[in-house]
């Protein structure tokens, strides 16, 4: 594990599974690829600090029929001192058709070699089974995810505070829904000190 100062370059890539970002960490001793899941919170942008390597190691994964190799870098931890936007050819030097590392972490499922059987399940409205008076509608799903919900997605950090803190040891897709979620509560994110604050009225 090494602490070095250098400038990490995130960029912002829409994919099948949602926005998600990756980095390109330049330092003295090289150029890395970061896709630690922290990231997705962050705005596209250059970020300047120290920043803790725990581990160096080549990886691949292929797209668009061909394989990529690249050398990635684990980040432990960073220090930001400064941000500042991307330029055009510095956001076209990091690939746009980077595959979503939840699709590196989760293999894509075979499909089921069962045989099709002839019983269909029948809909919930299927006037044989439903028994909703003739002209009502059943009312509309609410909207907005409940204090039920909120505490199961945020877990021991529920009730949420003024400031908040993910954990970048939970799954992707939780930190995912959890950045999505904090937007949606009026949080927004600050990336010097790497937590959240609700916005004040």
């Amino acid at each position: 594990m090494i602490t070095i100062p250098g400038q990490l370059a995130i960029k912002t890539i829409h994919g099948r599974n949602g926005p998600f970002n990756v980095g390109r960490l330049a330092t003295s001793i090289g150029e890395f690829v970061v896709k630690n899941a922290e990231l997705d919170q962050y705005d596209e942008g250059k970020y300047e600090g120290e920043f803790i390597i725990a581990e160096i190691r080549p990886s691949t994964y292929s797209t668009n029929g061909r394989m990529v190799i690249e050398i990635r870098a684990l980040i432990g931890g960073m220090t930001l001192s400064n941000i500042d936007a991307l330029s055009r050819d510095e956001a076209s030097r990091l690939a746009p058709h980077e595959v979503d590392p939840i699709d590196e972490e989760t293999p894509v499922p075979m499909p089921s070699a069962k045989a099709p059987t002839k019983a269909k399940a029948r809909d919930a409205r299927d006037p044989l089974v439903d028994t909703t008076p003739f002209g009502s509608e059943p009312a509309p799903a609410v909207a907005e995810a409940s204090a039920d919900a909120d505490a199961d997605l945020f877990g021991m950090l529920w009730p949420l505070g003024e400031i908040v803190k993910l954990d970048a040891t939970v799954d992707r897709r939780v930190l995912r829904e959890q950045r999505d979620r904090l937007t949606a509560l009026g949080y927004t994110f600050a990336p010097l000190t790497q937590d959240w604050h609700r916005a004040t009225s």
